[in-house]
């Protein structure tokens, strides 16, 4: 386990192999920290597979959140495909907490199946349609017409 970035320094691929084997432990901030030292020393290709191979190593959600959380900071990791994920799943749980927010704010009632629909959504355009016929439904049901009426 290496949890001092002294340590991951020194041999980072050892430091990335800590971290996915030890992370669902009590050390899991410490490990994540000082692997996120040692990926600084690396160069930005070398340390984007790194952080490939602890994200999909961390079953933990709590672990993989902060490895997430941590990552965000590091500039190359906008430029890894694991960030175009994140990104694109924050943009889908946007759009649909803006489409129920706006039936909310006009007293629309919104029940669990349409609630459930408008959440697992995974096509941004079609909550952006959802979004917009929600200004105007008094049913929401009514987003999923396909005239909106």
């Amino acid at each position: 386990m290496i949890a001092k970035a002294s340590e991951a320094e020194q041999d980072p691929a050892l430091a990335v192999l800590s971290a996915m084997t030890h992370g669902r432990g009590p050390h899991v901030a410490g490990i994540l920290e000082s692997l996120v030292a040692a990926l600084k020393t690396l160069d930005a290709d070398t340390a984007a597979v790194f952080v490939q191979f602890v994200d999909s190593c961390l079953a933990d959600p709590q672990a993989q959140q902060m490895w997430r959380d941590l990552m965000t900071a590091m500039q190359y990791f906008w430029r890894h495909p694991l960030a175009e994920q994140v990104r694109e799943e924050g943009r889908l749980e946007t759009r649909a907490e803006m489409t129920l927010n706006i039936l909310e704010w006009r007293g629309v009632p919104v029940s669990d199946a349409v609630r459930h629909r408008v959440e697992t959504c995974t096509d941004e355009d079609l909550l952006r349609l959802w979004a917009r016929r929600a200004m105007d439904v008094s049913d929401a049901e009514r987003l999923f017409d396909a005239d909106g009426s």
